[in-house]
């Protein structure tokens, strides 16, 4: 049977797999040679939404793909700048005959996908990949987007997802392609430090895949609020980067039975959905209500919570935890973010583009819309005057302290029962730790008091 085009390209973006990759098994079944191509970005030195912890991870993301794409015949083409004109300047080189990609999630993609088929010569050929549903396909019943987890998630649950489609047998590339080198964090000028991250590439995350699947989604229920334990999937950076399906991981997770964490891949599919239809999230708060909120200017008390030195135990420890790792446990996230911008009365957009620098699984869906739940101004957000206590949340989640312990080793020898409520002194809980920078009553009524003005100014 003969195939449609004798060449094109496979464009690897957020797609770095080579199991049931849409676009590029739709690639290979559709012509006799493919040349896959990464490009690379050419700042240097700081960027305002990644980090070197994240670009470490995408470059050993890319060293797995190129090795397994040479295992099966093929070669990565590296290159390096404008997309657009870097595809098409490949695209006249190679001779190729259409442009195969899978389509990005956010806006900024979305606009240089649009801009590529406008310009392209030859077919562009672009698929869902990135999640279970577009974000046309789950909709109310006038045909207008969810605003409200809950309903959607009730709607998403039953719709019948597509089934992952397998890896491919053989890619053949052209051999005479100029490439440049894997790319190194010297690359953005950035440098190696002492961090405890895992391994990027499809290999290493079918290995997590699998130990999550066989010991920790059963007891995700139980297990998945206590940040000591072991007890979320820590899949997140892999569906991100998309070393894993997120079709696969689906109905192998239906096995075990979770539907808790079934859920939770609905919150991740929500967000993406409220960013397709409401983009302005990334500039505005979701709520129109609560746009024009006096936040502080932040000082020394928000570079106090970007170090891990606040004085409260919990704070410190997801924010260290980050720093060192690339991640932060869920429901610590939740305390962290709010604590900023309910008890330090700051921006959320400062922590959504902090997290953005440090956290591997730096979704921009996600990630806003967790900032903005946080906050109290976003899409099924926590009511304003819900404000999470982090000395309580620390004895509902760490009563032991153990999570705190391990992040935060100057409180190793101090009983964890104070980790439960502030010092009733204001002294420091160890030496060479910091005391409260805040009392965490006086800022809740403060927030109280700020939300409550602005509503009444907003009538």
């Amino acid at each position: 049977m003969s195939k449609a085009y004798r060449r094109v390209i496979h464009w690897f973006r957020r797609d770095l797999r080579l199991t049931d990759n849409t676009s590029l098994l739709a690639s290979l079944s559709s012509s006799n040679e493919v040349v896959p191509i990464y490009i690379l970005s050419n700042w240097k030195g700081s960027n305002l939404w990644t980090g070197a912890k994240r670009q470490n991870f995408l470059c050993e993301c890319l060293a797995s793909l190129s090795s397994n794409l040479e295992h099966l015949g093929g070669q990565l083409i590296i290159r390096q700048g404008d997309p657009i004109s870097e595809i098409l300047k490949l695209a006249k080189d190679a001779r190729v005959d259409a442009i195969f990609l899978n389509e990005d999630v956010d806006p900024f993609g979305q606009a240089v996908e649009a801009e590529l088929k406008k310009k392209s010569s030859i077919p562009v050929h672009s698929f869902q990949d990135a999640t279970l549903h577009g974000p046309t396909e789950v909709l109310k019943g006038d045909g207008t987007p969810y605003r409200v987890y809950s309903p959607f998630s009730k709607r998403w649950l039953p719709v019948e997802k597509r089934r992952s489609a397998g890896r491919p047998s053989s890619i053949k590339t052209p051999s005479d392609l100029e490439s440049l080198p894997l790319p190194t964090l010297s690359h953005w000028g950035l440098e190696k430090e002492d961090w405890e991250l895992p391994k990027g590439g499809e290999k290493a995350a079918r290995q997590r895949m699998s130990e999550a699947l066989g010991h920790r989604i059963s007891r995700y229920d139980d297990t998945r609020d206590i940040p000591s334990l072991p007890g979320t999937s820590r899949l997140s950076q892999d569906l991100r980067w998309g070393t894993l399906s997120i079709r696969e991981l689906y109905h192998k997770a239906v096995k075990t039975g979770s539907e808790q964490y079934l859920k939770e891949l609905g919150w991740r599919e929500f967000y993406f959905q409220i960013l397709y239809h409401f983009p302005e999230v990334l500039s505005d708060e979701f709520n129109p209500d609560w746009r024009g909120l006096p936040w502080e200017e932040p000082g020394k008390k928000f570079e106090a919570w970007k170090l891990g030195e606040t004085g409260f135990p919990i704070i410190d420890a997801g924010i260290r935890e980050l720093l060192k790792t690339g991640f932060m446990h869920n429901r610590v996230r939740m305390i962290v973010a709010m604590f900023l911008t309910k008890d330090l009365h700051i921006d959320w957009r400062l922590g959504e583009q902090f997290f953005a620098q440090h956290l591997l699984d730096g979704e921009i869906a996600s990630n806003n819309g967790g900032w903005q739940w946080s906050a109290g101004t976003g899409a099924d957000a926590a009511p304003y005057f819900r404000i999470q206590n982090p000395w309580s949340q620390t004895k509902r989640f760490d009563a032991k302290g153990e999570y705190i312990k391990r992040w935060v080793p100057e409180l190793k020898t101090v009983d964890p029962k104070r980790f439960q409520a502030p010092p009733g002194d204001g002294q420091p809980l160890a030496d060479r730790y910091p005391a409260p920078i805040l009392d965490h009553s006086a800022e809740r009524k403060k927030t109280l008091d700020i939300f409550k003005k602005h509503r009444f100014q907003q009538k």
